[in-house]
């Protein structure tokens, strides 16, 4: 855990989010009510849902992401991700992880923790592992742009294993928005709803809990 903490710290030392399509993806799916951000970061969600004038808060494994959050004006607390959530059943109308659960070990068990503290909503993002670009490197001998060192990935994920694992935590998709790369996208969404393994570059889905 001291390199994984390691890593995520020097991760948030040596820069900021940018807004990208999952924060606006996102940003689309909440509508009002609470929000806990998992794997907040420098609270650049967090950020613009208060813009839209929704209130919310961050956990983070990195004291440093913690850090710049408190510096932005954003509520968060240092919590292992690794660990039960610090939050009593229902505490947030929605649970959010975006490019979290792809660093996690054991991502299942965060899974059912934020299905556990949300009251209904789940909103999980996670990059494509399966895409087409991805298949093309390793096609011709190349490491995919996900799986490199730098990225600090351990689990990959594809659109049926997200689906999956949300099925074991009690969860079943009710929205879900995905991006793609520049010659699919003139197609609009046609072909990645038909193959999203193949056409996505990430995934961002709104589960609601089953029961």
């Amino acid at each position: 855990m001291d390199a994984q903490k390691t890593f995520e710290n020097n991760r948030w030392l040596s820069g900021n989010q940018k807004a990208q399509f999952r924060h606006q993806a996102c940003l689309d799916m909440v509508v009002d009510g609470s929000v806990l951000d998992v794997g907040c970061g420098d609270g650049l969600l967090l950020s613009m849902l208060a813009e839209k004038g929704i209130l919310g808060e961050g956990i983070d494994f990195s004291e440093e992401a913690v850090q710049k959050c408190v510096s932005h004006g954003v509520r968060a607390t240092q919590h292992d991700l690794n660990g039960k959530l610090p939050f009593p059943d229902n505490s947030f109308d929605y649970a959010v992880a975006l490019d979290v659960l792809e660093h996690q070990f054991d991502p299942l068990f965060l899974l059912c923790e934020m299905t556990r503290v949300s009251r209904k909503n789940v909103i999980i993002g996670v990059p494509n592992f399966s895409s087409f670009p991805a298949r093309f490197q390793t096609l011709f001998g190349r490491v995919p742009e996900n799986n490199r060192p730098n990225k600090g990935h351990v689990y990959w994920f594809n659109y049926h294993v997200l689906q999956n694992m949300a099925s074991q935590a009690g969860l079943r998709a009710v929205v879900c928005s995905m991006n793609t790369f520049k010659p699919l996208s003139f197609f609009g969404t046609v072909f990645q709803r038909a193959f999203p393994n193949m056409c996505a570059l990430s995934f961002v889905i709104c589960f609601t809990k089953s029961s």
